[in-house]
């Protein structure tokens, strides 16, 4: 399996290793979920093979802030860092996982498992990675009650409307390919975000919005809709709550109100809530970590996801919620190994990404893990972050290639195996396919479960891998009766995957994730847990200067792996260097000149970027990918959900604001200023 994590659309390959080393890739053709697809990134995974830049063996840095690596032998490494561990005791360890660990694991979750197992049984902190990613979309849904997505496949067979809403599918290019199915079918495709994305060009209407104000488009959207009464009243009537309620609360969101705050005209609202009011079946696709920064928070997907049941389009081939990043099908699940209910009671640092910062700050963490993560470019205000960091005693970073955590603040680093050196199993919304090892451990790379039961026999922690080999625990993680109970075995007789016990469409019993089993328009729980019984939207600052900095994926990058793909000689010279969308007329009042250094600056930090000026971004708002190192520095760290909240899901997750607005003024030297080895 492709070891780009563009979850739900993960991609089947085709293999071929020669004397051992050269390894040529291929779209594995007889992949039920690809069909030999493969977009640039599944590509250009040969190079992560005998890439000279590849960590092949452990570090220490002898003093932090300076580049004076020496290696260690493992035994070496894990005394080390099992000592101080011990010193620290287990409440004041703390360990974070991420992407760049889940190669050959993404959405199965063994290797998360078996670290959470590891914390549970030793009694230390760990956290939630999908506060990073997916975790706020999904809190947003929740609260609805809307968490099950539909299918690619009921997508491109069955929708009549497509909205991509803050989802540039390209980055998730094998979604895009049953988006084009259905355009090709004659369904209507909407793109609703900040800019003209690389998606547009497949679109039949492109809705511009200002950034963090997605939640009053929709809450307009749902004013024309019960205005004209283009509402399901049956399916409104048996399946919702709160209905009334929510008309009442949205009498006064009208088109004109939704253009001010959005920029949206009021006719294309209009228009766009009609068309999707009598469009049936219609389908939303909700974009993942972007959409939610800033000022939408969680609200949008709140908001968005009462569409669905105002139309009557939950349950039915082709309607709802399309697949998104961290989504999952009615009826997916694999056995919990994480030994949960054998964690001893203490206090746990909850699933908030201040929480964790200020924790470190205080001290009362002591010891942190970045597994396979790079948390100095995915949190927000890096400047804080990193300074949080040389609070600690020590920093243990475990990965395949340098990145900007371990540049800049790990203390030991271990060198962990690529996904093709393991053996793994990944999960689409469909099925499970297993990932089978081919290649030995280059270096002395070792599979992360080695550091768990190192630590384990070091600090006498009992239990933790109770399995005779990573196959077992495979198996033990595959019990379950949405595989059919498979194995190892059973995957390899059957073409290395089955098809998972699950439909296509979500939430066909119409059963939903409610205390009532009904879509929540209002929310009676919402009180108790520090949010509003209803959709409610809060309105972006606009008295504070500067431009609204937006963020996003791109075709060539996803997520912060393979150092954010700058290990990958094919997806570095895709994109060189950062690039900041700025519409003519903000770049001419600053003069700016198209692909001129520039420096984007506020109270927290500045970064440096070269300028893209193009009119398929409005005035006022500029966009750049993210994750860029140092771009963080940029971007606020407030908390965004009460914290109350971190508990009414498994995955609920408090994730920093991520808002900011920025000065921007011309500069030299650009491409060197923003190189990953030098930035701050």
């Amino acid at each position: 399996m492709c070891p780009m994590n563009c979850h739900p659309t993960l991609c089947g390959m085709k293999v071929t290793v020669d004397e051992g080393q050269n390894v040529t890739i291929t779209g594995d053709k007889t992949n039920p979920d690809s069909q030999g697809f493969l977009c640039m990134r599944g590509k250009a995974a040969h190079e992560i093979v005998g890439n000279d830049r590849r960590l092949l063996h452990p570090k220490m840095r002898q003093t932090r802030g300076l580049d004076d690596w020496s290696r260690l032998s493992w035994d070496t490494a894990l005394d080390l860092i099992a000592n101080q561990m011990r010193a620290a005791g287990a409440g004041r360890v703390g360990f974070w996982q991420s992407h760049g660990n889940w190669g050959n694991d993404y959405a199965f979750g063994l290797k998360r498992a078996q670290m959470d197992r590891f914390a549970n049984l030793y009694g230390c902190q760990f956290w939630n990675p999908a506060m990073i990613c997916w975790g706020l979309g999904a809190f947003g849904l929740g609260i609805t009650g809307a968490l099950e997505t539909s299918t690619k496949e009921d997508l491109g067979k069955n929708a009549d409307m497509v909205i991509l809403w803050g989802a540039n599918t390209v980055s998730q290019a094998n979604t895009m390919r049953h988006v084009e199915i259905a355009k090709r079918r004659g369904a209507r495709i909407v793109g609703i975000d900040v800019r003209r994305t690389e998606a547009s060009a497949l679109v039949d209407d492109v809705v511009l919005v200002r950034p963090g104000t997605d939640t009053a488009l929709a809450l307009a959207m749902m004013h024309v809709i019960i205005s004209e009464n283009l509402w399901d009243t049956s399916f409104v009537a048996h399946h919702t709550d709160g209905f009334d309620e929510l008309k009442a609360h949205v009498a006064q969101m009208t088109p004109d109100w939704a253009e001010a705050q959005t920029g949206v005209p009021a006719t294309q609202i209009i228009a766009l809530a009609r068309s999707y009011a009598t469009t049936s079946p219609a389908m939303i696709v909700i974009g993942g970590s972007s959409l939610h920064k800033g000022s939408n928070s969680w609200q949008a997907a709140r908001a968005i996801s009462c569409l669905p049941a105002l139309t009557g389009n939950f349950g039915i081939p082709g309607g709802g919620i399309g697949p998104r990043h961290g989504g999952r099908s009615h009826g997916v699940g694999f056995n919990d190994v994480s030994a949960a209910d054998r964690r001893p009671p203490g206090t746990y640092i909850p699933d908030q990404m201040e929480a964790i910062v200020a924790a470190l700050e205080s001290g009362a963490v002591k010891v942190f893990f970045a597994i396979g993560s790079n948390v100095l470019s995915s949190f927000a205000d890096t400047n804080r972050l990193r300074a949080a960091l040389a609070n600690t005693d020590l920093v243990v970073a475990y990965d395949i290639f340098p990145n900007q955590t371990i540049r800049e603040a790990a203390d030991i680093v271990l060198p962990g195996t690529i996904w093709l050196e393991e053996i793994g199993a990944k999960s689409t919304n469909t099925h499970i396919h297993l990932s089978d090892r081919v290649l030995p451990p280059a270096g002395e790379a070792r599979p992360v479960y080695d550091l768990y039961k190192g630590l384990a026999a070091r600090l006498d922690v009992k239990d933790v891998y109770p399995w005779a080999d990573q196959e077992a625990a495979i198996n033990a993680a595959l019990d379950h009766p949405a595989t059919g109970h498979a194995t190892v075995e059973t995957l390899r007789a059957n073409g290395g995957r089955v098809a998972l016990n699950v439909s296509h469409v979500a939430y066909p019993t119409r059963d939903f994730a409610t205390r009532s089993g009904k879509i929540a328009f209002l929310s009676e729980r919402a009180p108790d847990i520090g949010i509003a019984a209803l959709p409610t939207y809060t309105p972006p600052d606009m008295a504070e200067d500067g431009l609204l900095l937006a963020h996003g994926r791109t075709f060539a990058h996803f997520h912060a792996f393979y150092d954010h793909g700058r290990a990958l000689p094919t997806l570095a010279n895709r994109e060189t260097n950062p690039e900041l969308w700025i519409a003519p007329q903000d770049a001419e009042a600053r003069g700016i000149a198209d692909g001129g250094g520039i420096e984007l600056s506020n109270a927290r930090g500045t970064f440096v970027a070269r300028a893209k000026i193009t009119p398929r971004i409005p005035a006022g708002t500029v966009w750049i990918r993210d994750g860029w190192p140092g771009l963080n520095a940029l971007t606020d760290g407030a908390s965004v959900v009460p914290a109350r909240a971190l508990t009414e899901f498994p995955f609920s997750v408090g994730q920093n604001s991520f808002g900011a607005r920025v000065e921007i003024r011309p500069i030299r030297n650009a491409g060197q200023a923003v190189s990953p080895e030098t930035s701050r």
